[in-house]
């Protein structure tokens, strides 16, 4: 009886393959990282703008449940007390651009005035247009106020307006 030799093959990988297969997922990592960073920058703008909106209707609330007129500020933080003002802050609101970490990554212009005005019945006094941004997305949110009576809208910024934006 002749016994059959067995093929001296390895079952491992050559090293050839192994760098080839390691190169494609580090690739397909960077992919990852790279959509998720730009994913997490868009919902950074989306939130600030949902904030700067909550700070009005704050305001509003507040002015109404004192039935006094009152002011706020919007500044790199968010919503806070005027540093200065005859008007007296609205009491109770406090809300911020961003929470966390990463409160200095969202960047902030408006021209509104430095102090937003609402009346005891809750209407807003001022107008303006916010604009909202972060590095790692293209996306530039705006929030309008309009006058009269504090009309607001979210849009997104093209061409140097506020445009609006049909996937709200």
């Amino acid at each position: 009886m002749s016994m059959a030799k067995s093929p001296n093959h390895s079952s491992g990988f050559t090293l050839v393959e192994l760098l080839v297969t390691l190169a494609v997922l580090m690739l397909l990592a960077g992919l990852a990282m790279a959509s998720g960073s730009a994913g997490l920058a868009r919902l950074r703008v989306e939130a600030a703008s949902r904030r700067v909106l909550l700070g009005l209707e704050e305001g509003r609330s507040a002015a109404l449940r004192t039935g006094q007129p009152c002011g706020l500020q919007l500044g790199e933080k968010g919503w806070q007390a005027p540093a200065s003002s005859s008007l007296d802050p609205c009491p109770g609101v406090n809300v911020p651009l961003v929470e966390g970490i990463e409160a200095s990554q969202v960047q902030l212009e408006h021209n509104l005035p430095t102090t937003v005005r609402f009346t005891s019945n809750g209407l807003v006094l001022d107008g303006g247009t916010v604009v909202l941004r972060s590095e790692g997305t293209e996306l530039e949110r705006c929030v309008v106020v309009s006058l009269p009576l504090g009309v607001t809208r979210v849009g997104r910024m093209a061409s140097g307006s506020c445009q609006r934006d049909l996937s709200l």
